[in-house]
């Protein structure tokens, strides 16, 4: 695997999946310029397998994500695992691009962000490679137009017919089930904000409890943030002296921050809908184990509250 690679993968991914998009009710079209949209759900609930495809697309399809049965008190969980943590989730995952286009907004996914080039984490960990065809994905409930594509491709220095994108709405299974997928890329970006070395990061495990599907986008947007903040255990592999890990430990998990404790949606609308006024501590899964390769030792933060996310979600 290098860093060139990562839009092929994720576009010969997508290739693989023609037969059955009838099946998983995902919809391709072709825009005017000849970008290709592919449509997992945008208006409607859509399937839990589109729901994985969509996830693997935005981890460059350099990880295992499934959607499992839950022993605990909820109906399922959302288990990512991935050997190429630093590229899958932070070249790739993380939704670093705010693409706007008149009146269009959506946060960018997917390794298109690699060939764009334009985030300070990309040039720091040299995760940046030009690239065509590129793979974005969209969480929204708006059907890009033709000057969304044009964007991207400016953005990413190629042609707009070399442009692929995957839309999903928060309020669908498709949407909410990559969501829920993020748990190993949300413990690896606040780790990131915490200063720590991502390169000595080999191996990342997360699972989280999969919420229900709401029926506006706002509920889901709170759901599925609970199902991380409150809900998700990640479990990451590390190579590096134990002070790395210990001077930062504490901080590491959601319940680090000022703001952990209610429901998403209460803290998000206490501050007014403005992700920036929310405690950035707060932005991470609930409990985190390390384990470093390099000592034997392993170390514990934080804890799963299903307590909150059966007040978040109503049941």
């Amino acid at each position: 695997m290098t860093i060139q690679s990562i839009n092929q993968q994720a576009s010969e991914l997508l290739d693989s999946h023609r037969q059955q998009f009838a099946d998983l009710d995902v919809q391709v079209s072709t825009l005017p310029s000849g970008a290709e949209l592919f449509d997992f759900a945008h208006d409607r609930t859509g399937t839990a397998e589109a729901g994985v495809l969509l996830a693997r697309i935005c981890l460059a399809d350099l990880a295992q994500v499934q959607v499992r049965p839950s022993s605990g008190p909820f109906a399922f969980t959302v288990e990512v695992q991935t050997d190429h943590p630093l590229v899958s989730c932070m070249a790739s995952q993380y939704a670093g691009w705010p693409l706007s286009v008149g009146k269009f907004f959506a946060m960018c996914s997917g390794p298109a962000r690699s060939s764009r080039g334009k985030e300070k984490v990309l040039d720091e960990y040299g995760l940046v490679a030009k690239s065509e065809p590129v793979v974005a994905v969209l969480e929204t409930s708006s059907v890009p137009c033709d000057r969304v594509a044009e964007e991207i491709a400016n953005e990413c220095g190629i042609a707009a017919d070399k442009v692929r994108i995957c839309v999903a709405r928060t309020a669908s299974l498709p949407g909410t089930i990559q969501v829920t997928a993020r748990t190993v890329e949300t413990a690896i970006h606040k780790l990131h904000e915490l200063g720590f070395d991502l390169k000595t990061i080999k191996k990342g495990t997360g699972t989280a409890s999969l919420p229900p599907i709401a029926d506006k986008d706002l509920t889901a947007l709170g759901w599925t943030n609970d199902s991380v903040l409150y809900g998700a255990h990640v479990q990451l592999e590390v190579d590096c002296d134990d002070d790395a890990v210990e001077s930062i430990g504490p901080k590491i998990p959601s319940s680090s921050s000022a703001d952990f404790g209610k429901p998403f949606i209460e803290i998000f609308k206490r501050y007014e809908m403005d992700f920036y006024r929310i405690d950035p501590l707060l932005f991470s899964p609930a409990r985190v184990t390390i384990r470093n390769v390099k000592t034997g030792n392993e170390f514990e933060y934080g804890q799963v509250r299903d307590d909150i996310l059966k007040e978040s979600w109503n049941l």
